[in-house]
């Protein structure tokens, strides 16, 4: 009986990056789980160029390489390799299984495969309450839409209850000397 390899599905997620809005690992992380150099990965590719189209790999440009460094501090060595990684999809890692035929890399890619689904499940199960949520925020808005319309009303009452509860202040008399012309106008009041 063969001892079947154990990878934590972790290990794998964390190295599956969303480029181009793809889901993809590149070659260098890759080559660590096969067992292999990644030079040695990229030849094998090479020799089989005609199985890996532009939609199950691709080389990242300078702009995308520069973006994934950053994101990623585990990749902070890349930055000094002049050559851009490549970036498999998940038909790319299944044909590498067909490239690179050891048991290791076989064992690897039935482990890699595991992962991808496991992410494809949870991302169906995420739509799934993402829709509710969503459903559930609109429903909010329509119950914050009635809440601001009363919240409005209740302001305008407040507002004339303070108007009533406020008594304008009679004006005073002014202490000394009084004109004859503004004391004429006073009586009239």
């Amino acid at each position: 009986m063969k001892k079947a390899l154990s990878i934590i599905p972790k290990v794998i997620e964390n190295k599956i990056f969303l480029i181009r809005g793809k889901k993809v690992m590149l070659d260098r992380d890759l080559a660590g789980l096969y067992g292999v150099e990644t030079r040695i990965l990229n030849q094998a590719v090479k020799r089989n160029s005609e199985r890996f189209p532009e939609d199950f790999m691709f080389q990242l440009s300078n702009l995308e390489k520069n973006e994934v460094i950053t994101n990623c501090d585990n990749l902070k060595n890349l930055k000094y390799n002049p050559i851009n990684p490549y970036a498999f999809t998940e038909q790319g890692i299944a044909m590498l299984s067909g490239v690179l035929n050891s048991p290791l890399a076989i064992q690897v890619n039935i482990q890699i495969m595991r992962t991808f689904t496991k992410l494809r499940e949870i991302i169906f199960t995420h739509k799934d309450l993402q829709l509710k949520i969503e459903q559930i925020i609109r429903q909010q808005e329509k119950q914050h839409g009635k809440l601001s319309e009363h919240d409005k009303q209740i302001s305008v009452i407040f507002d004339a209850i303070k108007q009533l509860l406020t008594v304008p202040e009679k004006p005073k008399n002014k202490i000394g000397f009084v004109p004859d012309s503004e004391r004429n106008n006073k009586r009239c009041l």
